[in-house]
């Protein structure tokens, strides 16, 4: 019997137009509630830009925002995990030192940090993304006292991707792992938390066993959550390695292909 239903937007949930179905979602979400069944947005997105895809039933909806790290439930943070100053500091160092091409946002759980100089195209991608959004003067400036910080998002040469990424990952391996989509973008994460960790919590809180959770993915930052619930589904766009992880495969994201997995398991 599934108790939770957890999805990954972009790529899963959204279709490349980043769009979904609303009235066959709002069925959908009617019969869950009915049932009891608890429905997760589970994404490596900022809070601010998850809601906004939910107007109506924001405060309805739990959300696990920023790979994990941050779980907001009827509107109110009740779990969260940040780097520590430090570290913040001696990523930006290294990244201005190491990969000075690098493009990077610093998203906090007010907002997110971009620097001014940063390209335009650039700050234009970042803020569809970051809904809560501050342009500053240098990142290394930044308020460290009252603000905590969960992830770096950058913008990478497409060709060297995986090189950048393994070598943050390298050079932070107990503070950071890099995560990257394999298309220009490379988030940098806590080390040792993922949406698995966040299930798990929301497991604890709700008394609810991994084997009755059904999830959604496509990408490299759902493998953890894949593995950890007893009902999962790989898109069929999603990439080979997800593939390999989940017990299924739901159809393309472009054709509704979490709506209508839903409607036949909650038919």
């Amino acid at each position: 019997m599934v108790k939770l239903v957890a999805v990954d937007m972009d790529g899963t949930f959204l279709s490349s137009q980043k769009t979904y179905d609303k009235k066959r979602f709002e069925q959908i979400f009617a019969e869950l509630n009915q049932r009891g069944i608890k429905f997760v947005v589970a994404s490596g997105n900022q809070y601010a830009q998850l809601a906004s895809f939910f107007p109506e039933i924001r405060e309805e909806i739990t959300f696990v925002a920023e790979n994990g790290v941050l779980i907001i439930d009827q509107g109110k943070l009740i779990h969260e995990n940040h780097f520590n100053p430090q570290t913040v500091q001696r990523i930006i160092q290294f990244l201005r030192k190491e990969h000075p091409d690098v493009n990077m946002v610093l998203n906090g759980i007010k907002s997110a940090y971009i620097e001014r100089t940063q390209p335009e195209a650039f700050q234009e991608f970042v803020a569809f993304y970051c809904h809560a959004l501050e342009k500053v003067d240098d990142l290394l400036a930044l308020d460290f006292e009252n603000e905590r910080y969960v992830k770096f998002a950058l913008g990478v040469p497409e060709a060297r991707t995986e090189e950048i990424a393994q070598a943050i990952s390298d050079a932070f391996p107990e503070e950071a792992r890099a995560v990257s989509s394999g298309h220009g973008s490379v988030d940098i994460i806590l080390a040792g938390k993922d949406k698995a960790n966040a299930l798990q919590v929301l497991a604890d809180l709700w008394e609810i066993h991994p084997s009755e959770m059904l999830a959604f993915g496509d990408g490299h930052n759902d493998l953890e959550m894949l593995r950890y619930v007893g009902h999962s589904y790989a898109m069929a766009n999603g990439a080979p390695a997800v593939k390999e992880v989940a017990k299924a495969i739901a159809p393309l994201n472009d054709e509704s292909g979490v709506l209508q997995v839903l409607e036949e398991y909650f038919a």
